[in-house]
């Protein structure tokens, strides 16, 4: 994966995680905003040089490629790109290049239950047993009481990211695997206790979809909401997307450093969880229904056409899941901090300047982005990149929301860049201290043949370890991406250097042995506090298969 903060710079936790890279980049605005639509709200004087302001920030956070729309009482006031799809190579981001949105990919997995449930095909307060039977956590109690809302809420015990590498990097494991095999992932805390976000059980969510409509979730997605939205520029996952379309490419800095490009991921077993691609054009209808309180148009019997009930959506955008509200990593982004903040049902809710906000967030290999809804105010504002840059969509969210609200102009490029600086500076102090505190005269206390082996962990599987060529090399059974050669560190422990250097989620290997000098146990955790939340590593407890 690609995301390489925890907290996202704006006091929210990140779908999938990105990196806070600082840079230059040079390439002109591919197009100037469309034109206001007739009766819609006149562009604010701070948004009068947005697209030159957008270039600033692409420039500024080494990113590509930026496209943006927003939308104002029910009109499309802005859509807008900046930069290119690729580097290196000429065709221009615009309005309706295709982006991944990741985990913004789990308020439509939201909407389409509260579709179902409107229509009496289920309930939220199902329990999920009685809708997949064989669902089954790691607690008996866990398993009884889940419930369907619980499984979008991020409160179910389990810890941050816990399962992820089931699916991520991209996996072999087909969706009902990966769910049979959440009985296995431990759980860290009380059911319904604190928030911890997940991806696992969005994938649950997606089979209780299939499950209560008969058809598959990308069917689901498609004849359900697409169509009726005319979203023509949104696919349910890459693989689904045509050769010569307008699609943008993602980018990593390599080893933290060098920006290239990354091979899209194509991911089938939790698409629920973050799999869409789609352009601002069509994002804009999303987020012109959802203020319009689930209404996308009028019938030829005169009837409003809509998705979902008000009251379906009113319980979406509440506040289930209160979330622990942070200080600001830097005195600049002091205004950005909320007065409360939480997650209802596959939706962030919190409040700026006095404004409820109802947001997310997603990340993927080399692209993140952001949609902000301000419901008070009918505004709507989607921000979609192709590089890891979590300090870029915020700077431009936060702009596109100050003019709005007719606030101070703040300098959020500045802002956003002081806090990059401090991560970074932050992950070389933590490295400088694994270095201070290493035995650097150490050896293994084996033959690099005494820690080969076949190591099982209870929930993901095999993983092994091979000595190639004088070194040893661990490979994920499932996960072609996570190979590596694993390079002593001190004593019984390794770094694992992964193959893929665009994952930036090297991590120590720590063996256990026995008394006779056998392995008991292998343990393992990211080098680096900038590594994606994604790889938990630490979950895994490997050990020799018998």
């Amino acid at each position: 994966m690609t995301l390489r903060s925890r907290l996202v710079l704006s006091f929210g936790v990140c779908t999938f995680a990105f990196a806070l890279a600082a840079g230059a980049q040079d390439a002109a605005p591919t197009a100037a905003p469309a034109p206001v639509a007739a009766g819609a709200t006149a562009t604010p004087a701070q948004l009068a040089d947005f697209d030159a302001y957008v270039d600033a920030v692409r420039k500024q956070f080494d990113v590509p490629g930026i496209a943006v729309a927003i939308v104002k009482d029910g009109k499309v006031v802005l859509e807008m790109g900046s930069g290119v799809r690729r580097l290196g190579e000429p065709a221009k981001v615009d309005a309706h290049t295709q982006f991944a949105i990741a985990s913004n990919t789990k308020a439509f997995t939201a909407a389409s239950l509260a579709i179902l449930a409107d229509e009496k095909k289920l309930d939220m307060n199902d329990r999920v047993v009685d809708r997949l039977p064989w669902f089954q956590m790691s607690d008996p109690y866990v398993t009884r009481e889940m419930r369907v809302r619980d499984l979008l809420a991020h409160r179910s015990g389990l810890s941050l990211g816990a399962g992820d590498l089931l699916y991520w990097p991209a996996t072999t494991y087909t969706t009902e695997e990966v769910v049979q095999r959440l009985r296995n992932v431990p759980l860290t805390n009380s059911f319904r206790a604190e928030y911890a976000y997940d991806n696992i059980l969005f994938a649950v969510a997606g089979l209780v979809i299939e499950k209560v409509s008969g058809m598959t979730y990308e069917a689901f997605l498609h004849d359900r909401i697409f169509v009726p939205l005319g979203m023509t520029e949104t696919r349910t996952n890459v693989t689904e997307v045509s050769a010569g379309e307008d699609v943008a490419i993602g980018h990593a800095k390599y080893n933290f450093k060098e920006l290239k490009p990354v091979e899209p991921m194509a991911w089938r077993n939790n698409t629920a969880a973050g799999g869409i691609y789609s352009s601002v054009h069509d994002m804009s209808s999303w987020m012109r229904m959802q203020l319009n309180g689930g209404v996308y148009g009028t019938g030829a019997d005169g009837k409003e056409q809509r998705l979902f009930s008000a009251a379906r959506q009113k319980e979406m955008w509440s506040l289930i899941t209160p979330i622990r509200i942070p200080e600001p990593s830097v005195p600049a982004l002091a205004a950005a901090k909320p007065n409360f903040s939480g997650y209802g049902e596959g939706w962030f809710v919190s409040d700026y300047r006095g404004h409820k906000l109802v947001w997310h967030t997603g990340g993927w290999p080399g692209m993140v982005s952001r949609v902000t809804l301000v419901p008070d105010l009918k505004l709507g504002i989607v921000v979609l990149t192709n590089q890891e840059s979590g300090a870029a969509f915020q700077a431009v969210t936060m702009r596109g929301l100050d003019a709005f609200m007719d606030a101070p102009k703040t300098d959020w490029i500045a802002a956003y860049d002081a806090a990059v600086k401090k991560s970074e500076a932050g992950a070389d102090d933590s490295m400088k201290k694994h270095e201070a505190a290493r035995a650097k005269g150490s050896k293994p206390s084996l033959p690099l043949d005494g820690y080969a082996g076949t190591y099982v962990d209870p929930w993901y599987g095999e993983v092994t370890v091979k000595k190639e060529g004088g070194k040893l090399v661990m490979r994920f059974s499932k996960t072609a991406q996570l190979t590596g050669t694993m390079e002593p560190w001190q004593h019984d422990s390794f770094i694992v250097h992964w193959n893929d250097r665009s994952l930036n989620g090297d991590a120590f290997v720590n063996f256990a042995l026995t008394p006779d000098g056998k392995i008991r146990e292998v343990r393992m955790e990211p080098v680096s506090p900038l590594t994606d939340f994604s790889f938990d590593f630490q979950d895994l407890r490997l050990t020799p298969k018998e």
